[in-house]
């Protein structure tokens, strides 16, 4: 995956032989994720499971395990939390993400291994492969492409998955 050449923010995501059009943070690619600074890291991360909506997406077969979102689902932004960068139960004390969005950029996500072992306070969290908007706006960090292609790409993804970005 690399940065679409004149716009930081969009990206192209090339498996095989396909290049697949995708959406990057705000902050373009960083080789210093930090969190809140919207950037999508410069980083080899592996794909470590994923959550779905069950009534918005259907995840069909995956060699990757998927979980349903509950609208009790959540993921924790806080650096100085004890679960920062981890899945939460809402509602919940520190801020936090909540999975179950209404503008269903979730309803496939990916957990990439980003800042999860070990977890460094500061450096990001919850940077997800999900749907992107219309128009491939900018994300808060993530990698996000249409649901279309996220439905083609998830029977071929495992937990060996990686998805490297680069400059």
């Amino acid at each position: 995956m690399r940065a679409k050449p004149g716009d930081r923010t969009k990206g192209l995501l090339q498996i095989g032989g396909t290049v697949f059009p995708c959406a990057l943070g705000r902050g373009g690619i960083t080789a210093n994720k930090r969190e809140g600074d919207g950037g999508t890291p410069l980083a080899a991360m592996r794909i470590l499971s994923g959550y779905f909506r069950r009534d918005q997406f259907v995840a069909g077969r995956s060699r990757l395990p998927m979980r349903p979102i509950g609208a009790d689902l959540g993921w924790c932004e806080v650096p100085d939390d004890r679960n920062y960068n981890r899945p939460v139960k809402i509602p919940y004390g520190a801020s936090h993400e909540r999975m179950k969005r209404d503008d269903r950029l979730y309803d496939a996500c990916l957990v990439l291994d980003w800042n999860i072992r070990p977890r460094r306070r500061g450096r990001g969290s919850a940077i997800f492969f999900h749907l992107a908007r219309p128009g491939f706006t900018p994300t808060q960090g993530c990698v996000a492409v249409t649901a279309r292609v996220m439905a083609r790409l998830l029977p071929q993804l495992s937990s060996h998955t990686v998805l490297k970005v680069v400059r």
